[in-house]
Order: structure tokens, then sequence, then C-alpha cells
């Protein structure tokens, strides 16, 4: 369940984003915060998988007239697994219906990843086995 990000959640988003490598920086963290804050282009959720659990990680999009870039991605270290960022990845299509998902240079190997899972679903087929 993704939940777009208000300022009340300032810190906990920052706790998410800091496990970026990129994001470990105090500075580049709350530009990169800020960016999401002031730029409708720009959307940051928290995720969670029930409506009352603890938030388990963040989502940053970027959102054009045709997609949707995936451009962070960031879990818990206990929840850290693909089943969990493809359950994320899953809500955020679920928001964006008729956008089509991208990834970043960071993000594009998890969303191809995805995108096969989700064909695999859709066709009932084991593309592993190739």
């Amino acid at each position: 369940m993704l939940t777009k990000f208000k300022q009340d959640y300032a810190k906990i988003a920052m706790g998410f984003l800091s496990f970026i490598p990129d994001l470990k920086d105090i500075n580049h963290l709350q530009t990169e915060l800020k960016l999401y804050t002031e730029d409708p282009t720009h959307v940051l959720y928290l995720y969670r998988q029930d409506r009352d659990a603890d938030f388990e990680g963040v989502v940053g999009v970027e959102s054009a007239n045709d997609f949707v870039m995936l451009r962070h991605l960031s879990l818990s270290p206990a929840v850290r697994d693909e089943k969990t960022q493809f359950a994320a990845l899953s809500d955020l299509v679920a928001l964006y219906p008729d956008k089509k998902l991208m990834g970043s240079m960071e993000t594009a190997s998890l969303v191809a990843k995805f995108n096969t899972f989700r064909k695999e679903e859709q066709d009932g087929t084991d593309l592993s086995a190739r």
C-alpha cells in the first residue's frame, strides 16, 4: 500500500532514503527530499504492506504524460527482498494504470525483472526456464 508523502513523514522518509548509497550525505538527502516536495512531477510514497502496519520503505517516482519513472525504491532491511519490491511496484503500477513503468539508470534492472514477473503472471508462463 502506497501513501503519498506528507511533511509529517519527513524523518521516516529520510531514514529509508538514507539506505540508498548516493543519499548517505545529509545535504544530498535533503536536496532530494526537497525535490519531491516542491516539484509536482516528482512524487514520493511511503510503502507498507497493510494499512495497520508500520511503513517499510519509500518509492520515489518522476511522472510524465505517458510514463512513470522509478527513481528510488528503498526498503527496510527486514523486508528487502524481491517479493516486497514487486509488491511495492505492483501498487505503483495500480496508481498509474495508463502509464508505462520505466527505470532510471539505478533502477532499470529491477523494473526489467518486475516487468518479466508481470508478464509471467499475466500469461501464466514460466520464463525462468529459458
